[in-house]
């Protein structure tokens, strides 16, 4: 008698790349939605194993680099924060946004050799993996922004409705941050010196940022042949804005807003069509 394994017909499931120019599809990562919380709950848990003091390393970091920026910006530098507003809590608010941005950057732009393990052997939606950064950067954020908000407290600082537009200012950062690691993340792959250049360049632009500072202050103190280049920097207008929300005080210009808002976008979807493109070579060469 034939076992009945046997007689059964063999199913055959055969993976194409997809082709077009859709970058995201939407429906193979919700089927995959299980593997992307699972992924998001490894990032948080080995980020903070085997550290000294754990998570506190989330209000730690942008505590002690606040003072710095507060020594230097505010102390030796004579750089003023906005009426009523003490100079380490208008770093700290700065710090929040860039913090949010840089993380997102770096985490995106590592995950594929990360977990170049998975990658080699088993099928999923590569896109999941740097979309899973998105979650461990979003717990670092609301850990901080309790802080910001304890600071804010103490300090008898009343945000005002601007409070509202935080998400709006979130959304924005974190594309910025993901188009680009999205990037990053597809050239790491076979180029991992990019990673170094790709600190270089974080660590460069943090400083032209208006993190510890104020954009109206920088464009005081630049020349007028480099007042322009300053203000093309997409990020400084999301930090200034994100200030704004928290803080209730400072300017923003509707202008800026609109190309940052634009750039971010752009950047998200050419990141992501980059991915895309590169995605079907990357179990080759990881």
């Amino acid at each position: 008698m034939q076992n009945t394994a046997e007689l059964r017909p063999r199913q055959t499931q055969i993976i194409r790349p997809t082709s077009g120019w859709v970058a995201v599809n939407l429906r193979e990562l919700i089927q995959y939605r299980d593997l992307l919380l699972v992924l998001a709950r490894r990032d948080i848990k080995l980020r903070y194993r085997q550290t000294l003091v754990g998570p506190m390393w989330i209000v730690l970091e942008p505590l002690l680099a606040a003072g710095v920026f507060t020594f230097v910006f505010g102390k030796v530098a004579n750089m003023k924060a906005p009426e009523h507003v003490p100079y380490y809590i208008f770093s700290f608010s700065g710090l929040l946004g860039w913090n949010l941005f840089s993380g997102m950057l770096t985490r995106a732009s590592g995950s594929l050799v990360a977990s170049s393990h998975l990658v080699a052997k088993v099928y999923f939606p590569r896109l999941i993996l740097p979309l899973a950064a998105v979650c461990g950067t979003l717990v670092d954020f609301g850990v901080a922004l309790a802080v910001m908000a304890v600071l804010l407290v103490v300090n008898h600082i009343v945000p005002g409705i601007g409070l509202l537009t935080l998400p709006f200012w979130l959304a924005l950062i974190l594309m910025l941050g993901l188009g680009i690691g999205l990037c990053a993340s597809a050239l790491m792959v076979s180029y991992r010196d990019v990673n170094r250049f790709l600190g270089v360049c974080t660590t460069f632009l943090m400083w032209m940022s208006p993190v510890a500072y104020s954009t109206s202050d920088a464009v005081k103190k630049l020349p007028a042949s480099l007042q322009f280049v300053y203000t093309l920097n997409p990020i400084a207008p999301l930090l200034e804005g994100l200030r704004w929300s928290l803080l209730g005080k400072g300017l923003i210009n509707v202008g800026e807003i609109i190309y940052a808002a634009l750039f971010s976008c752009g950047v998200l979807a050419a990141g992501a069509l980059a991915f895309k493109r590169m995605e079907k070579k990357f179990a080759d060469v990881i």
